[in-house]
């Protein structure tokens, strides 16, 4: 499956709930979703399909990989890598793709959407552990710290965000945020109701093992 390029919004039409793909503009009254939440398509406001259970299986996967905005290949892969480790293979699943970089940033409130946060990734405005790292799926463990680079033309937005941010956005308790130096610190792998609650991974593990 290639990259989606179409409208984001479609996406959130079809799962019946808004993904927050669009940063801001999720948050306001002018979002698409709000004025139109059915299906996309001539016949979306008119169908009211009885989803089989593999179709509540496969929608839950779908949702889950369009928040994280992965390609199906990316998804699987990742899953597999999960269920290979002792424990909960859905905890697992939930537990790689909240600590993935690009996501790290984006739960850390220093950019507006998980796109955002890979996009600056992948132009290298962030470092980790004092290196240079441009790889938006890299894993993070606990005691990494990610910072801002410090030529970084994107640094001031971010700044201005972070602060704007720090009062109205709810930081996760396994991350440690610095405004001051615009840093990050995994403190600890998220787990229970730390993790996403919006995903059933029992679906998406029944999906996967068919």
């Amino acid at each position: 499956m290639g990259k989606y390029l179409g409208p984001k919004c479609k996406l959130c039409r079809r799962e019946g709930r808004k993904l927050f793909l669009k940063g801001d503009l999720c948050y306001s009254v002018k979002c698409p979703f709000a004025k139109r939440k059915y299906a996309p398509g001539v016949h979306g406001n008119k169908r009211q399909d009885k989803l089989s259970e593999y179709g509540k299986q496969l929608r839950e996967k779908q949702k889950a990989r369009r928040i994280y905005h992965l390609q199906e290949k990316q998804f699987s892969n990742i899953f597999v890598t999960a269920s290979a480790k002792q424990g909960d293979a859905g905890e697992n699943l939930l537990q790689a793709l909240e600590l993935r970089l690009d996501n790290v940033i984006y739960r850390a409130g220093f950019t507006p959407s998980r796109d955002a946060a890979r996009q600056l990734v992948n132009h290298a405005h962030f470092r980790v552990n004092d290196k240079k790292n441009s790889i938006a799926s890299c894993a993070m463990k606990v005691g990494d710290k990610i910072t801002v680079k410090v030529t970084s033309k994107s640094k001031a937005e971010i700044e201005e965000r972070v602060k704007s941010n720090v009062k109205n956005t709810e930081i996760p308790t396994w991350l440690n945020v610095n405004v001051k130096d615009l840093s990050i610190e995994i403190l600890a792998r998220p787990i229970g109701v730390e993790l996403p609650q919006d995903i059933d991974t029992k679906l998406i593990v029944e999906y996967y093992s068919r």
